[in-house]
């Protein structure tokens, strides 16, 4: 693989478990304000409504506080449960912003290519969540900076958001960014119409749809320093 100026890495499932972040959050939330023991059919029927509501974020079709304010209340009301969907929100937030899981080599893969190059986070989450999962993560000391979509004004993928987060960086050459992520629609398509490589952080190897064009593929971060760390450590 090429070797970059400057790496982009996007942060849920591409250096944090999400999925089990969000599950212990939302189990967390349930309990404290139902007062009620919490299901993996209560999770699956939030996890359907969220999914689709960030699914119609990325295509501009609503916006962030829309989806914060619509998300819980859809859930109770679908449940049948009284209470406050903004106040559930805020709740879930909190507990999210302390669950930071990191990926199995997510912690090693950023130590060994941080002593070759800047990394960053590129991030759709919220910035109350995001900075200080990082801050409080191993991964802290490894990272250089965050680019969170709340503070751009724009979702991955718009072009708004990557400009943004190269005027921060001081406009470097878009041929010496890599952008990482697991996300085709995000991710991948973001950098791909932005005009910069992208690598698709794969690690289930599944097929890459045949309209979706990506510069390299991987299945562990570790791959992202082969073969050019030879005698680097």
């Amino acid at each position: 693989m090429k070797r970059y100026a400057i790496y982009l890495l996007d942060a849920d499932n591409t250096l944090f478990d999400f999925g089990k972040a969000e599950k212990n959050a939302f189990w967390k939330t349930f309990e404290a304000l139902s007062g009620r023991p919490c299901t993996e059919e209560l999770y699956a029927c939030y996890s359907r409504l969220n999914s689709a509501l960030w699914e119609a974020l990325e295509r501009g079709e609503i916006t962030k506080p829309q989806l914060q304010q619509t998300r819980f209340a859809r859930f109770l009301r679908e449940q049948g449960l009284s209470g406050d969907g903004d106040a559930w929100n805020e709740a879930f937030l909190d507990r999210l912003a302390g669950e930071r899981f990191l990926l199995d080599g997510a912690e090693e893969a950023c130590r060994r290519l941080s002593a070759h190059a800047p990394l960053y986070i590129a991030t759709n989450g919220f910035t109350r969540v995001q900075k200080r999962r990082l801050r409080e993560s191993a991964i802290a000391p490894y990272i250089s900076g965050i680019f969170v979509s709340e503070e751009a004004g724009a979702e991955k993928p718009s072009r708004v958001y990557f400009a943004h987060v190269f005027r921060q960086l001081g406009q470097p050459p878009r041929e010496s960014v890599l952008m990482v992520g697991d996300s085709l629609t995000s991710d991948m398509t973001g950098g791909r119409n932005y005009g910069i490589d992208t690598c698709w952080y794969n690690p289930k190897e599944k097929p890459l749809p045949g309209d979706c064009a990506v510069t390299w593929q991987i299945a562990r971060l570790s791959d992202l320093l082969v073969p050019w760390e030879s005698g680097a450590e």
